[in-house]
């Protein structure tokens, strides 16, 4: 099921958006926090955002460049700002469609299937996962939170990619040794110990303390 942002400060837009999209069977989840957008982004972590230009506190060009720094999602811009050079903003920004308000809903839904459709039936799924607000890109092996990111090796992105997906639940150290076996590289209990204590330190160098939690002789949990 496909989840989408909705960044929009007019709040019966906002709610007439987010219950027609509902309507066709997708997640959808309105900002509440103007000041706090990239957070909310990497908490809900979506596969669509559609994201106004007039808002509080920083606008729509502003946000989606802070998106584009930890994401390739697809962005569609709604604005009732229709003018050419809005939308050469907006695409400039690392927007990948643009809607003139007042729009029919029928309309926008049609764009926002289309622009899934390209994005992952064609080029496949996401490699982004969120969890506990951070993101971490698979493909690329980097974990972000707020606006501080940081690099991992291939078995602290592994292991840290097991545990967000299984957010809130226990992992084996069987599991995660599974895991890093798929890099046909040899694995034991003290190499696994040593890449969780590593992605700890890294995690902490950006703000992250308490995401990995140890059950004694169990495994590990993203919490």
């Amino acid at each position: 099921m496909y989840k989408i942002l909705v960044v929009e400060d007019d709040a019966t837009i906002a709610a007439a958006i987010v219950q027609h999209i509902q309507s066709w069977g997708f997640t959808a989840h309105c900002v509440g926090d103007f000041r706090q957008v990239l957070t909310e982004f990497v908490q809900f972590s979506p596969q669509l955002v559609l994201l106004d230009i007039s808002l509080p506190f920083f606008n729509g060009y502003h946000w989606c460049e802070e998106i584009r720094k930890v994401s390739k999602v697809p962005i569609i811009f709604i604005s009732s700002a229709s003018e050419n050079m809005n939308i050469v903003m907006a695409v400039s920004a690392g927007g990948d469609d643009f809607v003139a308000k007042p729009f029919d809903l029928s309309v926008l839904m049609a764009k926002i299937q289309a622009l899934l459709r390209r994005t992952y039936d064609y080029a496949g799924q996401t490699d982004l996962i969120g969890y506990g607000g951070v993101l971490l890109d698979t493909g690329d092996c980097i974990v972000t939170c707020g606006d501080r990111s940081i690099e991992l090796s291939k078995n602290e992105n592994r292991i840290l990619a097991t545990l967000l997906e299984h957010g809130g639940s226990l992992v084996s150290r069987e599991t995660l040794m599974a895991r890093l076996w798929e890099s046909d590289a040899f694995v034991d209990e003290n190499t696994l110990s040593v890449n969780v204590a590593r992605l700890r330190k890294k995690l902490a160098e950006i703000g992250v303390h308490d995401l990995i939690q140890t059950k004694k002789g169990m495994g590990y949990m993203a919490v």
